[in-house]
């Protein structure tokens, strides 16, 4: 298995950063604008970018919410034995609000279309954007496109894209795993 290193360390951190400062380009005081994480491993990266937003806007008023689609997803029934669900973390609702959904990877698109059905108990939004660490381009299998990236990545599909994060991990680092040829 071969690994190459796509992000790590500081330019982790640069890459968060320069997302957050493109958010606030666009939404400016995040008055009528949230941040919802998708489970399980994009709440990680909401989480980091609410907290930068935080600090360089001086506020606590962001507001920021975490998303299960476990039943959403088209193939849950699909795997062996008992599905198991992650809780919601949203407290508010997104009716005419600008929600910014973020996760680690985009590959498939199919998270994505999983979380925009999931979002609707939660009211209409006025408009729905997309904020990805990694954008595994070339393998789509619905047209969803983010609107802010980290990085992108031209792989194929049997590679895998890994996304470590200090809070379960132990360490930030991207890295794309090849078998060896």
């Amino acid at each position: 298995m071969q690994k190459r290193t796509l992000l790590d360390g500081k330019k982790f951190q640069i890459t968060i950063k320069r997302l957050c400062h493109q958010l606030i380009e666009n939404h400016t005081d995040f008055k009528n604008t949230v941040l919802i994480g998708i489970q399980p491993r994009g709440i990680y990266f909401a989480d980091r970018v609410h907290q930068e937003l935080s600090e360089i806007l001086k506020t606590k008023s962001i507001q920021k919410g975490h998303l299960d689609i476990t039943f959403f997803r088209d193939d849950f029934r699909r795997k062996d034995g008992l599905v198991t669900a992650s809780s919601n973390t949203i407290d508010f609702i997104i009716e005419g609000k600008q929600v910014i959904l973020i996760d680690d990877v985009l590959w498939t698109g199919r998270t994505i279309r999983s979380a925009m059905d999931a979002l609707l108990a939660y009211g209409r939004p006025e408009k729905v954007e997309l904020m990805v660490l990694i954008d595994r381009r070339f393998s789509r299998h619905l047209p969803i496109e983010p609107n802010y990236i980290g990085q992108q990545v031209d792989c194929v599909d049997s590679q895998k894209v890994k996304v470590s994060w200090k809070e379960q991990e132990g360490e930030d680092k991207v890295v794309l795993l090849s078998d060896k040829q």
